[in-house]
């Protein structure tokens, strides 16, 4: 199937390992071309030599720290002022913030959390916007999470407010040919969750008895794929939603 993607600018956050580098993997395998941002320069270029090894072109890489309001800047400023304007728009950069009644977040911390997993993402958009009007095409994609935990995480809400705006977005620019789309992950065998939420095997076995009915924890390639059919020509009739790629997470675990 031809997605439509050979040629067009794609630019993705979080691209230095996990998700984002398979995102930017899966779609340099069909033609794209790739910008891509994270918090660590040399992964992002071994990122960039894996996409070169596939024979397409990485634009730009920007280092940037996107939990920062420094970092939001360069990364916005990087996509407003690319000499290529960008087509597709991944927001994978985001992260947790647990916390407990005993041990609540002072503000610094929720600031922190607000601006990784919302801020980031509507700054971004926004800098991409005025060109994929013009062009009157364009794929806005965020990859997002569980809206509602047993656990509080000041990225929860967060998430929430990313999805509804995404929600609100896609209504005002479907005319301009332009989707917005979110990627809900699962547990997926990334450095975030097998290092900081599933440390052990022991761990993420319990997890998947009581909460994933796949009977084990997703890919990188796994989400890879969903977004970037998202991100093509064939998906210019999906907008506005959410999708889940979590292997039938439950969401409420009352055990």
């Amino acid at each position: 199937m031809d997605l439509g993607l050979v040629g067009r600018h794609c630019f993705v956050t979080g691209a230095s390992a996990g998700i984002g580098r398979g995102t930017a993997l899966a779609l340099a395998a069909e033609g794209a071309l790739l910008s891509i941002a994270g918090r660590d320069e040399a992964a992002l270029a071994a990122t960039r030599d894996m996409i070169v090894a596939k024979g397409a072109s990485v634009l730009g890489i920007i280092a940037c720290d996107l939990s920062q309001p420094a970092g939001i800047d360069a990364a916005a400023a990087a996509v407003a002022q690319a000499k290529r304007p960008v087509e597709v728009l991944i927001n994978n950069a985001g992260g947790g913030r647990p916390y407990n009644l005993d041990a609540p977040l002072d503000a610094e911390a929720w600031d922190e959390a607000i601006g990784l997993n919302f801020t980031a993402a509507r700054r971004l958009a926004e800098s991409a916007l005025p060109a994929m009007r013009r062009a009157r095409w364009g794929r806005i994609i965020t990859i997002t999470g569980s809206l509602a935990l047993k656990r509080m995480n000041a990225a929860t809400p967060a998430k929430a407010a990313i999805a509804s705006w995404s929600r609100a977005l896609s209504i005002q620019v479907a005319a301009d040919g332009i989707t917005v789309n979110c990627v809900a992950p699962g547990r997926i065998n990334s450095e975030q969750v097998l290092n900081r939420l599933f440390p052990t095997e022991e761990i993420r076995r319990r997890e998947i008895e009581l909460n994933v009915p796949a009977g084990r924890f997703g890919e990188p390639d796994e989400i890879a794929a969903v977004i970037t059919f998202l991100a093509s020509a064939r998906a210019s009739y999906v907008t506005g939603t959410m999708i889940p790629v979590d292997g039938g997470f439950l969401r409420l675990d009352l055990k």
